[in-house]
């Protein structure tokens, strides 16, 4: 009695694709698109004090946005964020003032002082741990304020002038710094989301989630928080030597004070630490609270140092935890979601 034997052609799997982008992550890219024109724009629709509050606005946005990348996902609680902005500051005005060279070029070319900077120091602060490092990286910062009092190159404690930025008309210099905050954004926002939905995103989010438990699967840990800390030094840089250019004025109190440190905590603890949108949420609250209620002095800071410290124990997650709590609707959404097509 002969037996036919029928093979059966393998199963294929059902066919699935990944989605990444999201129905509210359009309309956002869409309007972030049309704010970045729009700021680069500026000379030509809005007032010279128009373009001065957004171009502090934007430095907010970007200085708590590396904040937010240090704290939220390399887990490097930082106070001293304003020693790479002052020393990317004098960088500039050394370059632009002192040597001669194109201020506007001059901007990009400071950014390597706090490059340089930043390796030497992680190295050093990074045997440190929790409010240890949190304390170094204070200290650094005094001690940058120390050194540019009393370092002749940068006129001591007297202060530098950009003198040379006389030559451009009052249109030029809006023209370039309206330029500039639409560039800082653009490195800052846009390098950190691109950063985040790439391979070494994923890295980060298992990083920030547990870093014991990321480092068991191949995550290589203290690389990527060297990496993270240069970026953020770089990127409080840019912001230091656009805000200062604005100025036309530097000194070692305001290069170095730590009221940039005291906002950046703010703005992320208020909209939501590990989240750019957090970040916009924050910026805009202090931003607005700061114009409308700085007038009052030391009690408006203690009303948002109590505001933060309510934030931290009632809601961790921020003000952009509560909504996307309630409603999934990303701004800049870095999940991965598989979708079955049949479905």
């Amino acid at each position: 009695m002969s037996m036919t034997v029928i093979s059966q052609a393998p199963v294929e799997p059902p066919a699935v694709t990944v989605r990444r982008q999201t129905p509210s992550g359009r309309i956002a890219m869409t309007l972030a698109v049309l704010g970045l024109i729009a700021l680069a724009a500026m000379p030509w629709w809005a007032s010279t004090g128009t373009i001065r509050s957004v171009l502090v606005l934007c430095c907010y946005i970007a200085v708590a946005q590396m904040w937010n990348l240090l704290a939220g996902y390399a887990g490097l609680v930082s106070v001293g964020q304003q020693a790479f902005m002052g020393a990317a500051g004098y960088a500039l005005f050394v370059f632009a003032q002192t040597l001669g060279i194109n201020p506007f070029v001059a901007v990009f070319l400071s950014l390597l002082v706090p490059a340089i900077l930043a390796v030497p120091l992680y190295f050093l602060l990074h045997r440190l741990d929790g409010p240890y490092f949190s304390i170094g990286t204070w200290v650094v910062a005094e001690v940058f304020r120390l050194v540019a009092s009393n370092l002749p190159l940068v006129n001591s404690g007297a202060g530098m002038s950009l003198r040379v930025m006389s030559q451009y008309s009052a249109f030029e210099r809006n023209v370039a710094m309206s330029f500039l905050c639409a560039l800082m954004l653009l490195v800052t926002l846009g390098g950190s989301y691109w950063l985040l939905r790439s391979r070494f995103g994923l890295a980060l989010i298992a990083m920030r989630d547990n870093p014991v438990a990321a480092a068991s699967q191949g995550v290589n840990v203290a690389k990527l928080r060297f990496l993270i800390y240069v970026a953020a030094a770089v990127g409080c840089g840019l912001a230091g030597a656009v805000y200062f250019m604005a100025q036309l004025r530097i000194n070692p109190p305001s290069a170095f004070d730590p009221m940039w440190a005291n906002v950046a905590i703010f703005i992320v603890m208020i909209g939501g630490i590990g989240s750019i949108e957090g970040v916009l949420i924050g910026s805009l609250i202090f931003f607005i609270a700061d114009r409308w209620f700085g007038e009052y002095g030391a009690t408006y800071f203690v009303v948002l140092g109590l505001m933060t410290l309510l934030v931290a124990l009632y809601a961790r997650t921020g003000i952009w935890g509560m909504i996307s709590k309630r409603w999934d609707a990303p701004w800049f959404p870095i999940r991965r979601t598989l979708v079955d097509p049949d479905r």
